[in-house]
């Protein structure tokens, strides 16, 4: 990878607008999605497979969206996702878990936050600077991260 690649990580909130057409913001991602894969050497999007499973949980709920995804379809979409020539997967390991760990503790973080905290700690750990999500301020708290601005989530 030469340092004039951006490499976005990928946040659920992302794969949730892009994947789904009733989800505000779609068009938007769309267009800045395929933007960043004209403009970009490949790989141009990192993945971690946490995001992955949370992204097969919210598509498929029925209390959030009007047409949820089945559960063969979200899995699908995950697969694709995963095994795009596009995206780097990346894996938690035993430096991203004591950076999740202190990061805890640091940023005094209670049980909702596990997740995006695991989460920017395997992307920080793999050298992943810029983050794609519609929560920013979830990350922002560890200080490490910029963001890509693709569309607003209203």
């Amino acid at each position: 990878m030469t340092s004039s690649i951006v490499m976005h990580g990928i946040d659920t909130t992302f794969l949730v607008q892009a994947e789904l057409r009733e989800v505000p913001g779609h068009a938007a991602a769309m267009a800045w999605l395929d933007q960043v894969l004209t403009r970009e050497q490949q790989p141009a999007f990192a993945l971690a497979p946490q995001v992955l499973v949370e992204f097969i949980h919210v598509v498929t709920d029925p209390r959030r969206f009007a047409r949820p995804l089945d559960m063969t379809e979200a899995v699908d979409r995950a697969q694709h996702w995963w095994e795009a020539r596009e995206v780097r997967p990346l894996q938690p390991g035993v430096e991203s878990t004591r950076l999740m760990l202190q990061w805890l503790r640091d940023h005094r973080l209670g049980r909702k936050r596990l997740l995006d905290t695991q989460l920017a700690a395997t992307y920080h750990a793999a050298g992943i600077t810029r983050l794609v999500t519609l929560n920013q301020a979830d990350f922002a708290v560890f200080g490490v991260f910029t963001f890509a601005v693709v569309a607003s989530s209203s």
